[in-house]
């Protein structure tokens, strides 16, 4: 039992759910549930009762929860406390984060920052695209993981990620949804409602898969049709209910209900792409690691700590 386990077992508890909980941590919602199983057999006691509703502590988890908070809460100030006397970076990394992003590779590189800079401390914001840029140009954040790659010469950008998108259907329209080896044309939902997203959060990106849509006889809708991202669980939830589409990366909102399915897209017409991007100027060592590690590159050469 360490750190990174307590703080999956409060996050549990506070957001009142796994599926809640592993979105706030960036993992992935059976390996939060490993965590919790593990913690568990280890301590030799129920720590959570389950039903439809969602997760309640019994009484033996809300007596760990106490003592995991304290606990949490010496160890941060332990850290702070010892930045004084390091050569180490030992101040926040701000690092703005889109919604949906797959926990992977995310987790593994904050893990990986964690082991080799501990007194750097990781401050998660999530903001849409557009917004993330303004941040890191007026020093508001460090880092930024963007649907879309910011233009000019300020930032240093990155491909972190890419995610060939599918389509979730209702069960009944994905069953009569013809099919060529498992996967769906694109032109086949023609004539089915996209669930969006609003197109201030990231415009490049709402404008090239709109375009793609367009081509494949697919009409949007106009931009003003959203004013917010729709959660998953609300995404899932409309399209259920039949008559509309909506475009998710295989697994990403798994488990999904009886009532969904989620298919390819033949010829994989639509791919999501995450980039990482930071100041330029920076000689960050530990903004350096955590790129690196979002890359799955050994090195990245971003300059040394002045």
């Amino acid at each position: 039992m360490d750190i990174s386990d307590l703080r999956a077992f409060v996050a549990v508890v506070e957001e009142r759910g796994l599926s809640a909980a592993a979105r706030r941590l960036h993992l992935s919602q059976p390996s939060l549930s490993q965590t919790i199983q593990a913690l568990e057999k280890h301590l030799d006691v129920r720590l959570f009762t389950r039903s439809s509703a969602g997760v309640a502590p019994t009484a033996a988890g809300m007596t760990l929860l106490g003592e995991a908070r304290a606990v949490i809460a010496r160890y941060d100030q332990a850290l702070a406390a010892m930045a004084k006397h390091s050569a180490q970076v030992g101040r926040s990394l701000r690092v703005g984060v889109p919604l949906e992003l797959p926990p992977q590779p995310l987790a593994g590189a904050l893990a990986s920052l964690s082991a080799a800079f501990p007194l750097t401390v990781v401050e998660i914001r999530h903001l849409p695209t557009a917004r993330q840029i303004e941040a890191l140009h007026d020093g508001e954040l460090d880092v930024g993981l963007v649907r879309e790659r910011p233009v000019g010469g300020r930032l240093d950008v990155s491909i972190a990620i890419e995610e060939p998108l599918g389509v979730l259907l209702a069960v009944e329209q994905a069953d009569a949804m013809e099919t060529v080896d498992g996967t769906v044309r694109l032109d086949r939902l023609s004539g089915l409602h996209w669930l969006g997203f609003p197109r201030g959060g990231s415009p490049a990106w709402y404008d090239e898969l709109t375009a793609v849509l367009r081509s494949h006889g697919i009409e949007p809708g106009p931009p003003e049709s959203y004013d917010q991202d729709l959660l998953p669980e609300v995404k899932v939830a409309a399209v259920s209910a039949g008559g509309k589409f909506a475009l998710a990366p295989a697994g990403r909102l798994d488990p999904l209900p009886n009532s969904v399915r989620w298919l390819p897209l033949a010829g994989r017409p639509l791919v999501r792409r995450t980039w990482v991007a930071w100041a330029a100027a920076s000689r960050r060592r530990d903004l350096a690691h955590l790129v690196a590690a979002l890359e799955g590159a050994p090195e990245l050469h971003v300059g040394d700590d002045l």
